[in-house]
């Protein structure tokens, strides 16, 4: 029998939300660093820090949909937990590579040719976001027992203490030290997603207390490796495309207009794509008894899709969206056709996002993690060329031609999952 919509939406609705608050803290935080002393030079350094965090974080972002789908008894949950463990252990490894003096006076200051005062305040926020990879893997492994469990509430009630910790740290901080605003803005980062690790395990206590003893061994570690790496890379190629695009963008028409514009796009859309990202744990959790998404969460999908293109088409055909650059983001007008274009361009993204999720939880639950790598290597290859094309080849400007490249490499990525359909079974 087919879940009813209602009951989907509901169970839909906090890990959508949490998205959109994940969303503020980046903003936020900037705001914060801006207002405290040589806010360019903090600024700068910062957003290389949070990068760099966040590029180390890649390989565990795609734990919440692992735990989501394998962790169903106590021998799998133990499996698992060794298993994050060790990636947690690597990924935290991997920072610390990075923010070795040497590699990081090489990267910072003859790869982006940053100003040796600049380095040094990002090398040091860097250091002080050495405990985020891991306590993004631990929240992100217990968020999924959450989640299998139909508990996702108790996902947005972590982010919400993670945002509150947050703000909290960062106010003490700058009222209480002279900490440079890209240390602060880095160690309250810290924070805020330690404080939602240790919250994310401790309200999943009752749900490891009810896991069931379990009538098989437990899964081997290859085994584990086998279904998470592909997931693993997959996120890996996706943290690519960002700075893909950017590098493309330098290249074309008008690129320091393309080059400050794009952000406001991104950040745009992802606002209303966020409710898709999420929905890929909603196909995972709400199964039916052949491990597919359940009857009717296709169907919610498309709802979601649909209304998500209405709402973002009424702000696009009408003065809302000149406002909100304008008035609320404070774009200059001459900025305006660079972002107002592109954003008109990606108006399918958002529903895009409902498709390709919902796709990838039918081939999480098949154990066919493989094929999702191989939509996302096609995806980023598409994108690819496409920018070379409209870029380098016919010089249009980059914010126009990221937008296009964008579209069309997803629109790949769900035909190539929706041609393979059949195997999933």
């Amino acid at each position: 029998m087919p879940l009813r919509l209602r009951s989907i939406l509901a169970f839909w609705l906090p890990l959508a939300a949490t998205w959109i608050m994940m969303s503020l803290e980046g903003p936020y935080l900037s705001a914060v660093v801006a207002r405290l002393g040589a806010p360019i030079a903090n600024l700068a350094a910062f957003g290389l820090a949070f990068n760099l965090a966040w590029l180390a974080e890649s390989p565990i972002i795609m734990l919440l949909s692992a735990t989501t789908a394998l962790a169903g008894d106590r021998p799998s949950y133990r499996a698992l937990r060794r298993f994050v463990v060790v990636l947690n252990g690597g990924v935290t490894l991997l920072l610390v590579l990075i923010v070795l003096p040497p590699v990081f006076r090489a990267l910072a200051e003859r790869l982006l040719g940053l100003p040796p005062e600049v380095a040094g305040l990002a090398h040091r926020a860097a250091l002080l976001l050495l405990p985020w990879p891991a306590a993004i893997g631990t929240r992100r492994f217990y968020q999924g027992l959450l989640v299998r469990n139909h508990q996702t509430r108790r996902v947005a009630y972590g982010t919400v203490l993670r945002l509150a910790s947050m703000a909290i740290a960062a106010a003490v901080l700058a009222l209480a030290t002279h900490l440079p605003g890209a240390c602060l803005g880095a160690l309250s980062l810290s924070a805020g997603v330690v404080a939602e690790a240790l919250a994310s395990r401790w309200m999943a206590r009752h749900v490891l207390r009810a896991l069931p003893e379990g009538e098989g061994p437990e899964p081997t570690q290859g085994t584990l490796a086998r279904f998470y790496f592909p997931l693993a890379l997959t996120s890996m190629l996706a943290m690519c495309t960002g700075p893909l695009l950017i590098l493309f963008m330098g290249r074309g028409a008008d690129p320091v207009a393309c080059l400050a514009s794009w952000p406001l796009v991104q950040s745009f859309s992802f606002f209303f794509r966020s409710g898709g990202v999420a929905f890929q744990e909603v196909g995972v959790a709400l199964r039916g008894p052949d491990q597919r998404p359940a009857a009717g969460v296709g169907r919610a999908a498309a709802v979601l899709a649909a209304a998500v293109t209405a709402l973002l088409t009424l702000v696009l055909a009408t003065p809302l969206a000149r406002s909100w650059f304008t008035g609320v983001v404070g774009l200059g007008p001459e900025l305006l056709p660079f972002v107002l274009i592109p954003s008109r361009v990606l108006l399918a993204y958002p529903a895009l996002e409902y498709t390709l999720s919902f796709q990838r939880s039918a081939w999480i639950l098949a154990g066919r993690t493989g094929v999702i790598t191989a939509a996302t290597a096609l995806e980023v290859a598409t994108m690819v060329l496409v920018m070379a094309v409209l870029v380098l080849a016919l010089g249009w400007q980059g914010t126009l031609a990221a937008a296009l490249a964008l579209i069309l490499g997803r629109l790949a990525a769900c035909a190539y999952l929706a041609a393979r359909r059949v195997e999933a079974g």
